[in-house]
């Protein structure tokens, strides 16, 4: 399935599910623009494999608040043990985890 945000002040955001493994790729912006879209994909994440899903972000050039808290509501919303693996996300991802979910277990970022 594809989701794609709506273009808005410039800014777009492409989701499609990754093609050798559970979970999604995100290309673009995750702003209040395109929230919507990036909320419904994290509604479809495949959690029902052993460890939760993968989310790879390298083609994301920025993500705001807004982007990080819906990410964090989900993985909060998971089952014990499970978690959503973040793959190489733009600088501002991490930083706002740290800064406002600092003890998140259910998020594991795999930098740059």
């Amino acid at each position: 399935m594809n989701a794609s945000a709506p273009v808005a002040s410039g800014s777009a955001l492409h989701l499609r599910p990754l093609p050798d493994r559970a979970g999604w790729r995100a290309v673009g912006e995750i702003t209040s623009a395109t929230c919507p879209a990036w909320e419904r994909t994290l509604e479809q994440l495949p959690l029902h494999q052993e460890f939760g899903c993968r989310l790879e972000m390298s083609a994301v050039t920025f993500v705001d608040v807004a982007g990080v808290s819906a990410l964090a509501v989900t993985a909060q919303l998971l089952p014990p043990g499970r978690h959503i693996r973040v793959e190489r996300p733009p600088a501002t991802l991490p930083r706002l985890l740290e800064m406002f979910w600092p003890d998140l277990p259910a998020i594991e970022v795999v930098a740059r």
